[in-house]
């Protein structure tokens, strides 16, 4: 398991624009594909978006398609997260993680880290 710090959440408005950072302590899994997870209030965590370890392609979720942009750092295990016109249901714990699996379909193979919390006002 290789630790994971996700940074950059606090309160937008709504139509505003968000960027969360996922950095990993270390580059046991630079070969895997990064996403982002989030679990909004009351609901069970899910897929937000992904990119792979060259940084392409990238994958997102319908809740997020044409609203979101996200990036693969080429030196270190870290992503970052840009999503645009954020609305109230854009609110939740955003979590980062190592994918196995394609697109949307994947899913994580480490632990979780503690998240980043979003909270869009409207």
């Amino acid at each position: 398991q290789v630790q994971l710090a996700e940074s950059g959440g606090g309160m937008v408005q709504a139509g505003g624009s968000l960027r969360l950072s996922c950095e990993a302590a270390d580059r046991t899994y630079r070969d895997y594909s990064m996403g982002w997870f989030r679990q909004r209030p009351g609901k069970e965590r899910e897929f937000v978006a992904s990119v792979t370890f060259s940084g392409g392609p990238a994958y997102w979720a319908d809740s997020v398609k044409g609203r979101v942009r996200i990036a693969r750092a080429s030196d270190k295990d870290a992503i970052y997260l840009y999503l645009d016109k954020v609305i109230p249901e854009d609110t939740a714990v955003y979590y980062c993680n190592f994918l196995v699996g394609d697109g949307t379909t994947a899913r994580p193979i480490n632990s979780w880290g503690q998240g980043t919390q979003v909270i869009v006002s409207s």
